[in-house]
């Protein structure tokens, strides 16, 4: 028997749970790749080893919970079959975790007993949806932001829970973010995590006579110096510079920035919106990080948490600049500027618009909770039972299946871009590169379209044959590799998020022919 899982574009990801063939369902568009796990499992920790026999068997409380739910006229041989099912006559295949798939095609192929694929169903679609909706959505932030802007997940607290918060993590960081808050995530996936000062923290502060300890000893060595009183003075001289009253800056604040620069002298930096920007944070900031700069330290960013933040990033570092070139601290100029507060796509599209200053973002709500598509709509499909092929046929066609267990194939053109990915039956030939192939396009009516690939690459791989591994698992930082190669592969006239060309996905003749077949038998 084979069922068949499949989306538009969207990215593939894994987290070595079993394979199947699912693939993207109506509307999904195109994807990265994903598949879930036990979220507290390291990548690959929810298969066993390479060679190693699956154990899915139903524990004896399993059962027994059966029993007290199903109808009581139902037999005790079908209990006693449950105990013996295992995934011994199980194969699965599926494309890289990582790979950019598209609609129709299948990411996911499982073979193996009617009543166990069955079963696997739900299991699949659980692990391969949110996954890959999270790293497609990642995906797009990326593509967004471009290459040299960091991107840092922040969206813990507002995650569909503690597992879809280390989903979210964990997928996020495959679909090209940088680093994430979730401590976590970070012990398990070994994902860098990144943070900053809490408003909180800051708003505890209420003058410069609770900052204990006061003193800091200069990097390269020496007697300590009283950080507040240096931090004092050179407040003075910001002021003076950007001709603002040193009086408006708020010393509780200042004591914040003073207390955690003493604490953290080689990671200084500074929130800057718990009162006011320009008056009190920026010029507090500035005063900490140039005496912190005297005693031989170097902060390390900003950040902005509310209003126009285009904006104040160029205010900021204007500022910074000034005090730079004031100041002679040739380094200061380029200090990173973070920003978070709700961001979504129309913001990273308003900071480029604007020239903005912004060294990093923190995504949280927008990034987890995918808002402008919150499901990816994988669905699971019979296509084949005792080598029949089979059909579900509605009066949708985009919703109608493909029959028969497929190879799939992508095409590339003589840039090295995918043109095409093409759905064939099992044992026909393979395409050769180079080579005309004839194939019709879904969703296209009429004439059959003729190509000549430049390179021709088979997308599915074997992972899990008859209940046993079979192929090592890629690990993280491979996965998310893969997956921005993936992506860059992309022609960038399908790779756009705006009106994007549509990316044709085709059928051999052959498979063509048995799809015209069975749905006329079917009508």
């Amino acid at each position: 028997m084979g069922a068949e899982e499949g989306t538009e574009m969207s990215l593939w990801g894994i987290w070595g749970g079993l394979k199947s063939t699912v693939g993207p369902g109506r509307g999904a568009g195109k994807a990265l790749s994903g598949m879930g796990g036990d979220p507290s499992e390291g990548p690959g920790d929810g298969i066993p080893g390479v060679g190693t026999r699956a154990e899915v068997s139903p524990a004896p409380t399993d059962i027994a919970y059966l029993r007290s739910v199903l109808p009581s006229t139902t037999e005790d041989a079908f209990f006693d079959y449950l105990c013996t099912v295992d995934a011994s006559e199980v194969t699965l295949s599926s494309v890289p975790e990582g790979s950019v798939v598209f609609s129709r095609v299948p990411l996911l192929q499982v073979k193996g007993p009617l009543l166990v694929v069955q079963l696997l169903e739900t299991t699949l679609l659980c692990l391969v949806n949110y996954a890959s909706l999270v790293a497609t959505n990642a995906a797009r932030f990326r593509l967004l932001a471009g290459p040299e802007v960091k991107l840092m997940e922040i969206g813990l607290r507002r995650a569909q829970g503690p597992d879809g918060g280390l989903s979210a993590s964990k997928y996020s960081y495959i679909g090209g973010f940088d680093f994430t808050s979730n401590v976590l995530a970070g012990k398990l996936y070994g994902i860098p995590v990144r943070g900053t000062i809490a408003h909180s923290f800051i708003m505890s502060f209420t003058a410069l006579e609770e900052v204990q300890p006061k003193v800091l000893a200069p990097l390269a060595g020496g007697e300590p110096v009283d950080l507040v009183v240096l931090a004092e003075s050179w407040l003075r001289r910001v002021c003076e510079l950007l001709q603002s009253p040193p009086e408006k800056a708020n010393r509780g604040e200042l004591a914040a920035f003073v207390s955690y620069a003493i604490t953290f002298p080689h990671h200084f930096q500074g929130l800057l919106d718990t009162y006011c920007v320009m008056r009190s944070g920026l010029p507090n900031f500035c005063a900490v990080a140039l005496a912190l700069h005297q005693l031989g330290y170097r902060a390390i960013g900003v950040r902005l948490d509310s209003g126009d933040l285009g904006q104040q990033s160029k205010e900021i570092r204007r500022v910074l600049r000034a005090c730079g070139t004031a100041f002679q601290v040739p380094w200061f100029g380029s200090i990173p500027i973070a920003v978070s507060n709700d961001i979504s796509e129309r913001s990273l599209e308003s900071f480029i618009r604007e020239g903005s200053e912004i060294d990093v973002i923190g995504v949280g709500t927008n990034l987890v909770t995918c808002p402008l598509q919150p499901s990816l709509g994988c669905v699971y499909k019979l296509v084949e039972v005792n080598g029949s092929p089979c059909l579900k046929l509605t009066e949708e066609e985009e919703k109608m299946t493909i029959p028969g267990i497929k190879a799939v194939y992508r095409l590339y053109d003589d840039a090295g871009h995918p043109i095409m990915d093409l759905m064939a039956l099992e044992d026909e030939p393979a395409p050769k590169a180079g080579q005309e192939l004839v194939a019709h396009v879904l969703g296209r009516r009429g004439k059959a379209t003729k190509v000549w690939p430049n390179t021709v690459e088979p997308l599915h791989r074997t992972y899990f044959r008859d209940g046993q591994v079979c192929e090592v698992l890629p690990s993280l930082p491979e996965v998310r590799n893969h997956a921005q190669t993936s992506l860059n592969q992309l022609n960038p006239a399908h790779r756009r998020l705006r009106e994007p060309q549509p990316y044709p996905v085709a059928v051999t003749e052959k498979l063509h022919l048995l799809l015209a077949e069975l749905r006329q038998a079917k009508q």
